[in-house]
């Protein structure tokens, strides 16, 4: 019987490097990060640190894991609390969901996790007042710098192997960042075009938000800082019982997993939350148009940051990415400004007429991709056709008698309403006066 094991990571201080080791079969892998060496030694051998490390190779394991999935998950070397136990369960098998989707394979509740005694953490580090927002050079995290510039409350941008985008972006932000450098296995990525072994996609939030941790404890903040929006929580398609989303990890409900976690290794120290919670993407790219700083430097176009190649110009125009991010602006913007910065209007591009069809849900299911909800797309595409200035775009103009016809004009109104208010469900805290921050001009 296949066993994919997790050995313990090892940290070497005096370079800021981090090994983690797994086995899969007779296929041994090691992964690598290089954390920077700007930290107080005794933090790096404090026992929040090693218990955070365990946490970071449990859910790191995730890329290894995948090319065989098997049942059985040895994590018996790792010390884990209940929460850190919850949170790895639903990484394997929510976070791999879109994964097991397209691989046709059944995993849910099927996984025996071998875990350790539960540990009961003694804790031996304080935790700055400090924040570590995580950018990911599109425009929600920019939001996010823009909200937190705005409040004049200090931060520090933070990434995980920053190229392109995240670099031009973080460029314009002024705050020095903090980079970390991942490398993986070498070898998976040999095995992932060998017949036999899976490939599909991971939860790259979750990863990044693990890699994050070890710079909070390392570093001293206290603060995790997401851009992830409400429309993140809604699925993709059912499958093996359950409701199957590509963003897990970006979700509402992982956040509090996760931040259940976190909470749990730091003594209720160290917080974690996505700021943009109470937004749709549509009031998000209302915000992200107060402002012209951004426009030349970010891109939400994923073929920038695919593993081992440099990717497109910032944006491709072929993608659902940007697709979506060019209809959810488009409503505060003029054409031109839209086209200077995705280098096309691909809302007056009718070979793209069935791309927006399945982003708006006149046809198939939401694509495996980091956009908004059905809905949502449908009553932009909807309110386009009521502004002068996109009303005849050839997208705009085809697909306006489809969503009257499909959703009715009552239901689409509505729904765009409801798309400028902001919600309640989110962990952002009280002292960020989030709705007064973003109703600033």
């Amino acid at each position: 019987m296949s066993i994919f094991v997790i050995h313990p990571a090892e940290f070497h201080a005096e370079t800021g490097e981090v090994r983690f080791h797994y086995q899969l079969e007779d296929h041994r892998f090691t992964e690598r990060l290089e954390l920077g060496v700007g930290f107080a030694l005794e933090r790096a051998q404090s026992l929040d640190f090693a218990h955070l490390l365990d946490v970071a190779a449990a859910i790191l394991g995730v890329s290894y894991y995948k090319l065989k999935a098997p049942t059985q998950i040895d994590l018996t070397a790792l010390s884990l609390t209940a929460e850190d136990q919850k949170l790895i369960q639903d990484v394997y098998e929510n976070g791999l969901g879109e994964f097991y989707t397209r691989n046709d394979l059944k995993r849910f509740g099927q996984i025996d996790f071998n875990f350790a005694p539960t540990l009961k953490p003694v804790h031996d580090l304080d935790w700055p007042e400090q924040s570590l927002v995580l950018i990911g050079g599109g425009k929600d995290s920019l939001v996010s710098v823009d909200l937190l510039t705005r409040a004049e409350i200090p931060f520090t941008p933070f990434a995980v192997n920053p190229k392109g985008p995240i670099v031009t972006s973080t460029d314009q932000i002024k705050q020095k960042p903090i980079f970390v450098r991942r490398y993986l296995s070498p070898n998976l990525f040999d095995l992932n075009n060998q017949p036999g072994f899976y490939n599909g996609h991971v939860p790259s939030t979750a990863i990044n938000s693990a890699i994050a941790a070890l710079i909070t404890a390392l570093y001293g903040y206290n603060e995790i800082i997401l851009s992830n929006e409400r429309s993140a929580s809604e699925g993709n398609v059912e499958f093996d019982g359950r409701q199957v989303n590509h963003q897990h990890s970006k979700s509402f409900n992982f956040e509090q997993l996760i931040a259940e976690s976190f909470a749990a290794a730091s003594q209720n120290k160290l917080d974690y939350f996505s700021l943009l919670r109470p937004f749709s993407e549509v009031r998000i790219g209302q915000l992200f148009a107060r402002t012209d700083k951004f426009d030349q430097h970010f891109s939400s176009c994923n073929e920038n940051f695919k593993q081992n190649q440099d990717g497109p110009t910032r944006w491709c125009t072929n993608c659902p990415k940007c697709h979506f991010v060019s209809l959810i602006l488009a409503p505060f913007m003029a054409p031109n400004r839209l086209q200077k910065i995705v280098g096309k209007n691909v809302l007056d591009d009718a070979t793209k007429l069935n791309a927006f069809r399945e982003l708006s849900g006149l046809t198939g299911h939401k694509p495996w991709e980091c956009v908004g909800e059905i809905l949502e797309a449908a009553a932009a595409l909807w309110h386009l056709a009521h502004q002068d200035q996109w009303r005849d775009v050839a997208i705009v103009k085809t697909l306006k008698p489809e969503l009257d016809a499909f959703y009715g004009a009552p239901t689409l109104e509505s729904a765009w309403d409801q798309l400028l208010q902001d919600t309640n469900q989110h962990n952002v805290p009280e002292k960020y006066q989030l709705n007064e921050i973003a109703r600033a001009s």
